[in-house]
């Protein structure tokens, strides 16, 4: 038994944008104990048949990231899942560092989508929700018709860059993250209440292992955990990806900004010019409905592949 911290509801109260009401699982096949929120939102009127939009978050973020696209998706008739992450949001909290790895976050995926029987999938994805959620698709191919993708890479086994290797030793050097004013100084946009709503799944650092973990599991080296499978997937995207694609880039991200999304264009097979963000940072989520709205108008009339 993995043992867990779990963020006390009332966390979540009263948060600015964030209306959306809870869902749990906990019988995840590997993870049965562990309780697994995400946000499960449906249209009045599905356009047609349903789609399902699968947003997934990075470090240090949960759902609460995607409170601006999520309306958009569903005024369009989508549906839309946003999970938190083991270690992250409404979800449970391993409190030892180790428990969290490259597979205990791809695996939960894998059988997250089983559990929820998802199809017709359009992936949305930034940081690390690319990270790994780029990754799904060639495992499951017939649940994937879209991407949707934002400021990430694939990690084969080398380092984003400069501006990653920073962020690194910024966070090792701070166990004790400050979420908020993490997101606040990167996000200058964000109001004080928002910024706090993304400090609120952590009362303290015993519920951070995960935000502490994950820039320690971005394969920089080609023997890391994962870095094979980023690299079989890089070959996928580029040589069998045969759905829709769009791509959005924060323009003023120095983490994964320009450089790195125009040579993740290259790897997915006929991904178009990307909507550029000119005030977006890391984050751009945080002006996702404008990113959303094009994204819809991009696809069309979404038709079951």
């Amino acid at each position: 038994m993995i043992e867990a911290l779990r963020t006390p509801d009332d966390r979540f109260q009263h948060l600015p944008g964030y209306a959306f009401r809870p869902h749990y699982i906990d019988d995840l096949k590997g993870y049965e104990g562990l309780r697994l929120h995400y946000v499960d939102e449906r249209p009045a009127r599905p356009a047609g048949a349903l789609q399902t939009f699968l947003c997934l978050h990075g470090e240090p973020t949960w759902a609460y990231l995607y409170r601006k696209m999520i309306p958009v998706f569903v005024g369009a008739g989508h549906r839309v899942v946003a999970p938190d992450f083991f270690g992250f949001g409404r979800s449970d909290k391993p409190v030892d560092d180790a428990v969290y790895t490259f597979s205990f976050h791809r695996n939960m995926l894998l059988r997250f989508v089983e559990r929820l029987d998802l199809s017709n999938i359009t992936l949305v994805v930034q940081d690390w929700g690319g990270l790994l959620g780029l990754t799904l698709p060639m495992e499951m191919t017939a649940r994937f018709a879209r991407l949707l993708v934002m400021n990430t890479t694939l990690a084969v086994g080398q380092s984003p860059g400069a501006g990653f290797d920073g962020w690194k030793a910024y966070a090792k050097a701070n166990p004790d993250l400050g979420v908020g004013a993490l997101m606040k100084r990167g996000t200058p946009v964000l109001s004080e209440t928002e910024a706090a709503a993304y400090d609120a799944p952590f009362p303290d650092v015993r519920y951070k292992a995960g935000v502490r973990r994950f820039p320690e599991l971005v394969m920089v080296s080609p023997e890391m955990e994962g870095a094979d499978i980023s690299r079989r997937a890089a070959v996928w995207w580029s040589n069998e990806w045969h759905g829709q694609s769009f791509m959005a880039v924060g323009m003023k991200d120095p983490v994964l900004g320009p450089p790195v999304m125009a040579a993740l264009r290259k790897t997915i097979r006929g991904c178009p010019a990307p909507l550029e963000v000119p005030d977006g940072g890391h984050f751009v989520q945080e002006w996702g409905e404008e990113i959303a709205r094009a994204a819809v108008k991009a696809f069309g009339e979404l038709r079951p592949l």
